[in-house]
């Protein structure tokens, strides 16, 4: 009995620790973007007396912070939607249906996620730029589906995996081709890996910053995380407002990831545990 307490402490100490040391400095940007720039320099670690909200005004206004908003809220949904349709149809292919190429097919989706964006960087933006998509929602959104897809097919196909091809076998028999049973059996019984992906890749796509950095590379298209860290070149001597920026684009984030997070745990241990 002492030895399993002991193993327990074991265990919630250093969880305790890395929890903490996770949320420290959200506290602390949130400390910091509630004080004037008076009360940070002459004390930057004390807990804030003025509650100063300005700095979120001016963050949002000088920034442009809408117009980033709204672009980044455009690729997101657009490039998310296509990941989901593509990846659906993509995993119900490999995992069910049997034709020449298709275990080729999938060592080959398998490579493409070994390969970083570094290493493809060049050639891809000359490519964007022969194609006439800088500075365009359609060249982000193609460069976003490019590199999320190969992981949610991924996904998709291990979690298919685990649906007994006799649903699929007894569709067809009673009548339904290959986009029917897609529609009617494989999208429901999917929701949650699909709930999981789209969160996930919602998040990778908000969250970026060189991708966009190098297809929108006009101002007005920068995307919230792009325009967030240009803030440090505006403030570089007023860091309360620059971390005020730096909430506001974080804070869709954090409710999404708390409103979903059960959502997302059970599709990722759901794709991990099937196949």
């Amino acid at each position: 009995m002492r030895a399993e307490r002991i193993s327990r402490w074991l265990i919630a100490i250093p969880m305790a620790l890395l929890a903490i040391a996770t949320i420290y400095p959200m506290v602390y940007a949130v400390n910091i973007a509630l004080k004037d720039r008076r009360e940070y320099v002459l004390d930057r670690l004390g807990v804030t007396t003025t509650f100063n909200i300005q700095n979120f005004v001016d963050a949002w206004n000088q920034a442009n912070m809408g117009r980033y908003y709204l672009n980044s809220i455009i690729v997101t949904v657009i490039s998310v939607a296509i990941i989901l349709i593509l990846a659906s149809m993509a995993g119900y292919a490999i995992s069910h249906l049997t034709f020449r190429g298709s275990r080729v097919m999938f060592l080959i989706i398998l490579g493409t996620m070994m390969i970083p964006f570094q290493v493809i960087m060049v050639p891809f933006i000359k490519l964007m730029a022969d194609l006439g998509t800088i500075n365009t929602y359609q060249g982000l959104i193609i460069a976003y589906v490019s590199q999320f897809l190969p992981f949610t097919v991924f996904f998709m196909a291990s979690f298919y995996s685990g649906i007994p091809k006799e649903i699929t076998e007894a569709a067809r028999v009673d009548g339904n081709n290959l986009w029917g049973v897609w529609g009617r059996i494989m999208l429901p019984l999917g929701k949650p890996a699909l709930l999981s992906m789209g969160i996930l890749n919602a998040l990778f796509c908000w969250n970026d910053i060189l991708i966009a950095l190098l297809v929108m590379q006009s101002p007005d298209q920068r995307t919230v995380m792009v325009g967030v860290s240009a803030l440090r070149g505006q403030y570089p001597d007023n860091v309360p407002t620059y971390l005020a920026g730096v909430l506001l684009v974080v804070l869709p984030l954090v409710v999404v990831y708390l409103i979903f997070q059960r959502q997302i745990t059970a599709g990722v241990t759901a794709g991990a545990t099937k196949g």
